[in-house]
């Protein structure tokens, strides 16, 4: 095998469960800008529900075939970066239509950016912060979050349930973020590099 060969197999994969894995999370990239205009269009909104649970499936789904198949590279960085994608883009038109305050946003945008930058950091150093399961569970809560916000019956009838999740949304996302900020300060004392 060429060097060119084994760098594509590393990044993409060579088996069926990569691939499909790997194309459902570019699906998934795709489709959050249609996520984005289906709410500017009209929100509360079946079609916007209906299209966030999809994109949740994808997501849940591509790690169900990603468990078959060897980690690759396009997998494990564009895989929670179209997780974030979902979850930013929809939240920050459901404020720009006032139906979320921009605060919880923020704060889960500086989480999100900020633990791209803190792992980027230490990978540059060759430390690697691995995923913690807590983070899928935070992705999670965050999804229904945003599909709550989309859901006629809820928001219509109920929207303090709506803003009861975001706000848990937001404690789950920071106490996730702070967890890998002490699991980064583990490795480093136990790797005796500073």
């Amino acid at each position: 095998m060429t060097a060119s060969a084994a760098d594509q197999k590393a990044l993409l994969g060579s088996s069926r469960w990569a691939l499909a894995a790997n194309a459902l999370t570019l699906l998934r990239l795709v489709l959050t800008p249609v996520f984005v205009l289906m709410i500017l269009h009209t929100n509360p909104w079946w079609p916007s529900f209906a299209m966030g649970w999809f994109l949740g499936f994808t997501d849940w789904y591509d790690g169900k075939l990603a468990r078959h198949a060897e980690p690759t590279r396009f997998g494990a960085f564009w895989d929670p970066l179209a997780d974030k994608a979902v979850v930013l883009a929809g939240g920050f038109a459901l404020v720009s239509i006032g139906r979320w305050w921009w605060l919880p946003m923020i704060l889960i945008s500086i989480r999100e950016f900020g633990l791209i930058a803190y792992r980027s950091y230490w990978a540059r150093r060759s430390l690697a912060i691995p995923a913690r399961t807590s983070a899928k569970y935070k992705t999670f809560v965050q999804g229904l979050a945003l599909s709550s916000a989309t859901m006629p019956t809820i928001e219509n009838n109920v929207p303090v349930i709506t803003d009861i999740l975001l706000w848990v949304a937001v404690a789950f996302t920071l106490y996730t973020g702070a967890q890998y900020v002490m699991d980064g300060s583990a490795s480093l004392r136990s790797d005796g590099r500073r």
